[in-house]
């Protein structure tokens, strides 16, 4: 995991608390009402991840208990797990990409309407991902995985496959390096990953035609299930934040310029805009910055989210960063992660930081974003997210018209009761989040993400469900 040279050790400062009228007064705890999005309060649980279907991407009875746990704190939003619109093999992860997964997640949406006693929407975030594998041992990539070619025969003046092959399982890496293609090399070091530009390849050519119906699809299922809204998933590292990225060089129209690299994300929303018709609500997950080198910034930001809003989305929900192209290089065995980089820890800053912190970096970004929507005109409702803890931090957020909605991942991982105390006067009784970043090493490793401040907490219980090995609770204590 990168970290900042500074190495400033911060601590979580949540200013005072309210007494419960002040909460009652505030604009946190206040309803929002803008075109299809109505929210009995300005606060949102963004998506994470828990490692909890089915290796069939199923809902099991543990999803159904992770998300009525958050729905007991009664936020104005929960929005559900990055969930796949394609039924592939995918780990343990969400899908609904047939109609057999609508029983399934119909299940977690009565669970958190009936925990929140209707006070909660649900929304689910319908995400694509392209391929990618584990890093290979070195020798069973050069004797399984390289494809051999005349660049190789050249290098080494072979002309046998196996020579060939047996010759580059010899060489140390910094002569492989002179060798090997750029990606190559890559697929050597970091595991083969496809990308949005490898057209070559025709499913990749054909991304364009492809993903506004499975989109379409997936979103219709959602409303099926009973879900309040969709969140596209827009960000990070995967399929439809890389058409947006700036690194997109397509030339078949849906890349290079901005409004070719808008093309496919407008294309999906308005494919999905038209199944599931113009009462329902469509918003987006997107990125105020991917944080990498040569990579989009706040200007991509700024177009993409007018664009956006000119074609009617409901929401837009602000994050940095989370990217594959300066991510670590992992263990042998394991697959790249992309928040193991600069990038990463800008989407999810560690306690041990520079000295601008780990709590708030994302409000100047999205508040240069929503400013600009305001000055063309447009209302769209804004949620920022990223170390924001305290009900100070939240209102000042709101007050000063930074955001519309606020969002709270690790600090509703915390303490999913974080707005039903404070709204109450209880904030004193929150558990606060200290950003050791404990849960994203969880799931940096494929294991069910829970909290290190109550996953050891009461196991013995009566009626705690328990990981696997017996070690830990699977969700917080009431």
């Amino acid at each position: 995991m990168w970290k900042p040279p500074d190495r400033i050790k911060h601590e979580t400062n949540t200013g005072s608390w309210p007494s419960q009228t002040k909460a009652a007064k505030s604009l946190l705890f206040s309803p929002l009402q803008t075109g299809n999005l109505s929210l009995a309060q300005r606060s949102w649980i963004p998506a994470m991840v828990p490692w909890r279907a089915t290796l069939e991407g199923e809902v099991t009875d543990a999803v159904v208990e992770w998300y009525a746990r958050f729905a007991m704190g009664k936020p104005g939003a929960i929005v559900i797990e990055a969930t796949g619109i394609r039924d592939i093999a995918s780990g343990p992860l969400l899908r609904i990409g047939h109609d057999k997964y609508i029983e399934g997640l119909k299940r977690v949406v009565d669970a958190v309407h009936t925990a929140s006693q209707g006070q909660t929407k649900i929304y689910i975030q319908l995400i694509d991902f392209l391929s990618m594998r584990r890093r290979p041992a070195k020798d069973k990539y050069f004797e399984r995985f390289l494809k051999i070619t005349e660049a190789h025969k050249e290098a080494l003046g072979l002309t046998r496959e196996h020579d060939i092959r047996d010759a580059l399982l010899a060489l140390d890496d910094e002569a492989l390096e002179t060798i090997l293609t750029q990606r190559e090399f890559e697929a050597y070091q970091r595991g083969y990953r496809q990308r949005v530009t490898d057209t070559e390849f025709p499913h990749i050519a054909e991304l364009p035609n492809i993903l506004p119906d499975l989109f379409a699809d997936a979103a219709l299922r959602a409303k099926k299930a009973g879900f309040d809204g969709i969140e596209l998933h827009y960000a990070h590292a995967y399929t439809m934040a890389s058409f947006m990225s700036r690194i997109n060089t397509r030339t078949d129209g849906y890349g290079g310029a901005l409004e070719n690299r808008a093309r496919l994300p407008l294309k999906v929303y308005h494919a999905v805009r038209k199944a599931v018709g113009d009462d329902y609500v469509i918003g987006c997950r997107m990125l105020a910055d991917e944080c990498i080198e040569g990579g989009s910034d706040i200007s991509d930001a700024l177009y993409f989210a007018l664009v956006f809003a000119k074609a009617g989305m409901d929401f837009l929900s602000f994050s940095r960063g989370g990217k594959f192209e300066d991510a670590a290089r992992p263990a042998k065995g394991q697959a790249v992660y992309p928040y193991t980089g600069r990038s990463g820890y800008e989407c999810m800053p560690h306690f041990i930081s520079d000295k601008s912190g780990p709590f708030g970096r994302n409000i100047s970004p999205t508040a240069s974003l929503r400013a600009h929507l305001r000055a063309e005109g447009f209302d769209t409702p804004i949620v920022v997210a990223g170390g924001i803890h305290g009900f100070s931090q939240a209102e000042a957020i709101l007050q000063n018209e930074q955001a519309d909605i606020i969002g709270m991942a690790r600090q509703t991982l915390a303490d999913p009761d974080w707005f039903l105390k404070v709204k109450t006067g209880q904030g004193e009784k929150v558990r606060v989040c200290k950003y050791t970043n404990y849960c994203e090493g969880l799931d940096q490793k494929h294991k069910i993400v829970t909290c290190q401040l109550w996953d050891r907490e009461q196991l013995d219980e009566d009626g705690v469900h328990k990981t696997p090995d017996g070690k830990r609770r699977m969700t917080a204590p009431i």
